[in-house]
């Protein structure tokens, strides 16, 4: 699943890591090729929404959660902001062939964790924030990681190994396995 990105929230753009198959990322103004057949959902009152829902069908993921993911990173990534609109369950439902449950599922998921609130006759709103890193600080990272990418490439992976790569890095990473993660334990 990917996050397009819509409207342009300033200079710089980033990239986020979810479950196996899931990217997240967006060039300023435009948007990113994928997996997914979503097009743009016009907003209700607000206008237009700064993201379009992608799916990636054979990722094993709910459909619910893909949708709950894509908000979480958009928020990450300074995509989405308190008082953005969400895309319009009708507008979803439309674009990506779901049943409406499953958006309103996703939706009550992201109430439910303070992200996102309904107004009723006008659609649901982002409320609530997570933590992110500066623009410029994303924009270096992302042309770091698109180096080791091409780097893998040249090396012989294809997309599903390099997924597969950095998540076991990451794991190694964030578990501080002696020896793999001791970079992060030697920065503390």
């Amino acid at each position: 699943m990917e996050i397009d990105k819509g409207v342009s929230r300033g200079a710089g753009a980033g990239a986020g890591a979810g479950a196996p198959g899931v990217t997240a990322g967006a060039v300023p103004g435009g948007s990113l090729d994928g997996a997914g057949a979503a097009s743009g959902s016009p907003g209700g009152a607000g206008g237009p929404s700064p993201i379009t829902f992608r799916l990636a069908r054979g990722s094993g993921m709910p459909t619910y959660r893909q949708l709950v993911q894509q908000v979480e990173q958009a928020l990450r990534l300074g995509y989405l902001q308190p008082g953005d609109q969400l895309p319009r369950v009708k507008d979803v439902v439309e674009s990506l062939a779901i049943n409406p449950n499953t958006v309103l599922k996703a939706y009550r998921e992201l109430e439910n964790r303070g992200l996102a609130g309904g107004r009723p006759g006008q659609g649901t709103f982002v409320q609530g924030t997570l933590g992110r890193v500066g623009l410029a600080e994303q924009a270096e990272l992302r042309r770091g990681l698109l180096d080791w990418l091409r780097a893998a490439d040249r090396a012989g992976f294809d997309p599903e190994g390099m997924t597969a790569l950095f998540s076991a890095a990451l794991r190694d990473f964030t578990d501080g396995t002696p020896g793999r993660g001791s970079e992060r334990e030697g920065a503390a």
